[in-house]
Parts: structure tokens; C-alpha cells; sequence
């Protein structure tokens, strides 16, 4: 696995660098300290598997070299990890196209078990997102990452009902999308806009706007980043279930 970290931080880069080279003796980290360099080592090797990002670089803003990198690279995932815990950079990060966000305070654990999900195809939502836990449930003192990702995570439905957002998420088998609705759905989870799913499926901006809306309308939502979420909480509650070997 090769990883591409962007951090305008000397101690964080180093220590971020550390964390995911604990992944696998097979994983390869390049660190950069601006968008420019993010940018330049890309265009020179575009092999890269994941991206970790900053919000706060000097060069550029965070959220607009996410949306870059999704217009650019739209198969290559990135996961923002940032000092912000608010609510609101979490879901405009999952709206740009992010597949993940980490607070920075998180353990070491919780960003290892975070990467891991993203990487097998999943997406990290943290607590603070729904508004349930707290910055302490993050910190170095956290064991157990999947723990409170899944069994101690709240139904998702419920919580966003609360505050107003989208209804409890079915199974992805009741969902009763088409085959190229799922096709769609498939795409609008990698975070690809609806020209790119459009060139990528070879139908007009037009047809995949109907096909999204019978997406949002079949999980319940109303927008792209309630549909990730819903079908996140769907994963979550799957992997639960499932015994480990």
C-alpha cells in the first residue's frame, strides 16, 4: 500500500508517518508539507492507494485541494485529518468526495482502525458527527476503535431524526435499486459528481440526476452525504454481525 501524506506540520507529518507504517511491513509513506508538493508528487507517480489530508496547509485551502484531488483522482480515496471537530467540516469533507475524517486528537488506535475501514472499501464517520460521545472518546486512552464504531453507536436513523436529517437506512437488499442504480450508488459513494458518473457510465447529466434521486429516495435521504452515511451505518451494522474469525 502506498500512502501520501499532506500536513503542513513537521511533528504530526513524523508521527502520522510512524502510525501508518505500523499498517504492514508492504506499506510505503511519502510525506509533503503543502498542496503544491501534494500536487507535483502525484503528477510524477499516480499509484498512490490512499491520501491523507490536512485541512489547515499554508499554501491552499484544505477543503478546496479535496475537491481537486476528487475532480483529478476520483479512485483514489482520501481521508482528512484535521484538528477541526466540527460538526459542519465533517459532513462538507464527506460531501466533497472525503472517505473518511479524523480528528487529530484521536488515538493512534482509532486512526489505524479508521484507515483500515476506508481501505476495505468503508467509510469512518466519527461520533461527534451525530453529536453523541465526545472528544474524550477519541483520545490516546481509547482501546477499542470498531468497538465504539459499531456496538456502542447509536442506530444512525434515530439520531439524525433529531436533528432533522434522514430516516433510518434499510438493508442494501431491500433497497430494490436497479441494476444501474446501484451502479450509481456504487459511484456517488466514491464521492464522483454526476458528470464523472455520468462519463463513466455513458449516460447523460440528466439520467443520472433521476437515478440519484430514486438513490436518495430508496435509502430514505436527501442529500448525497446523509446517503453515504446511511449506507455506512448499513456496513457498520453488517460487520457487527458478522463473527470474526
Amino acid at each position: 500500500m502506498k500512502v501520501l501524506l499532506v500536513d503542513d506540520h513537521p511533528l504530526i507529518l513524523a508521527a502520522l508517518q510512524a502510525v501508518i507504517r505500523g499498517l504492514g511491513d508492504d506499506v510505503t509513506v511519502v510525506g509533503v508539507d503543502n498542496a503544491a508538493a501534494a500536487r507535483s508528487t502525484l503528477e510524477k507517480e499516480s499509484d498512490y492507494d490512499l491520501v491523507l489530508l490536512d485541512l489547515a496547509l499554508g499554501d491552499a485551502d484544505g477543503f478546496d485541494v479535496l475537491t481537486e484531488l476528487r475532480a483529478t483522482y476520483p479512485a483514489l480515496p482520501v481521508v482528512v485529518v484535521s484538528a477541526s471537530e466540527r460538526a459542519s467540516d465533517v459532513i462538507r469533507a464527506i460531501d466533497l468526495g472525503a472517505m473518511g475524517f479524523v480528528p487529530k486528537r484521536s488515538s493512534n488506535a482509532v486512526l489505524t482502525e479508521a484507515l483500515r475501514m476506508v481501505m476495505s472499501g468503508g467509510l469512518y464517520v466519527p461520533p461527534i458527527l451525530l453529536g453523541i460521545g465526545g472528544p474524550e472518546a477519541q483520545t490516546e486512552g481509547d482501546t477499542e476503535p470498531q468497538v465504539m464504531q459499531t456496538r456502542s453507536m447509536p442506530p444512525l436513523g434515530p439520531a439524525a431524526r433529531s436533528e432533522g436529517h434522514q430516516q433510518p437506512a434499510p438493508s442494501l437488499e431491500s433497497l430494490g435499486l436497479t441494476p444501474r442504480q446501484a451502479e450509481v450508488l456504487s459511484l456517488l459513494l466514491k464521492g464522483l459528481p454526476n458528470k464523472l458518473i455520468a462519463r463513466e457510465l455513458k449516460l447523460s447529466v440528466e439520467t443520472v440526476k433521476d437515478h440519484v434521486a430514486a438513490v436518495l429516495r430508496a435509502l430514505g435521504v436527501n442529500t448525497r452525504t446523509q446517503a453515504v452515511l446511511a449506507v455506512s451505518q448499513i456496513t457498520q451494522e453488517l460487520q457487527r454481525r458478522t463473527p470474526r474469525e
